[in-house]
């Protein structure tokens, strides 16, 4: 008898916690689509005011402004070049570092994995860094911007977490069978490597996409600045001539249409990596 009222007592705990834990969740999704549907509104509608969550017009004229400007153009393959060519070199930077600091026979092993801590805590700073950049030449070279966001101390570290999250006895029978290092590194590691990977190329990708203070720093070419500084100039006017004639807009309406358009590419790519993001960042916390 007093298994059973125990029994029941447990059941009704679990129930009532999974109650609260879904209120909590729905809770985080209210909480964060909220704002973009108010984004949405606002950009649909001329005159959206206060909190109204439903527009009274309807007119896509911010949209119109911002994909019918010609000069909207290059600035966002800019965007999509840095974003591509700054993950692959991100991805394989990363990998192949993370891969190296997993060796623990490897000489200086300890040295190059504090190295790399450090980092994290300790930089040079903005004005030696700009310095550098400048002694090196690389003032409105892409390159400038690409470099500091893809190559992080965090996301090697994550690498690196997952990379001994793998059995040792793989790369042990592997190289029993004659395999090289790198033939490890290309035949085990990276194709179990997915989830790992999928989820520092998004952070990559995202950091590469929202980029603005390097651009700011680096790129004094207007030929040469990317999505994000063109969006904001575009935000700070108010008229904006598209072909032979001029629109004229609200400063929110033209805001909130922005950030809709800057968004709206990963949006449309999350849902395809969303597996692989949560797994990879789950699968290195554990030890396989």
């Amino acid at each position: 008898m007093r298994e059973r009222f125990s029994f029941r007592k447990g059941h009704r705990a679990r129930a009532v916690f999974l109650i609260c834990d879904y209120l909590f969740l729905l809770f985080l999704i209210v909480a964060m689509l909220i704002p973009l549907w108010k984004l949405f509104v606002d950009s649909v509608d001329p005159s959206s005011v206060g909190t109204r969550f439903w527009p009274k017009e309807f007119s896509l004229d911010a949209y119109k402004v911002i994909l019918n400007n010609a000069g909207m153009y290059r600035p966002f393959l800019v965007s999509v070049l840095t974003t591509v060519a700054g993950t692959i070199v991100g991805l394989a930077v990363t990998t192949l570092g993370a891969y190296g600091l997993k060796q623990k026979e490897l000489p200086g092993h300890a040295f190059f994995s504090r190295a790399v801590l450090v980092t994290m805590m300790f930089n040079g700073g903005m004005i030696a860094t700009y310095l550098t950049y400048k002694n090196l030449g690389l003032m409105n070279n892409l390159m400038a911007v690409i470099v500091p966001v893809c190559v992080t101390a965090y996301n090697t570290i994550l690498m690196r977490s997952f990379f001994d999250g793998l059995p040792d006895a793989l790369f042990d029978s592997a190289s029993i069978d004659g395999c090289s290092p790198f033939g490890c590194f290309f035949r085990i590691a990276l194709p179990l490597s997915k989830p790992a990977l999928a989820s520092v190329g998004l952070f990559i990708a995202v950091a590469m996409w929202n980029d603005y203070m390097h651009f700011i720093l680096y790129i004094t070419d207007q030929d040469w600045v990317n999505f994000q500084v063109k969006i904001r100039a575009l935000i700070l006017e108010e008229t904006l001539a598209v072909g032979s004639s001029s629109i004229t807009l609200g400063t929110e309406m033209l805001k909130s249409a922005t950030v809709i358009v800057v968004i709206l590419p990963f949006l449309f790519v999350y849902p395809f990596l969303q597996k692989y993001f949560v797994k990879g960042v789950t699968l290195g916390a554990v030890k396989g």
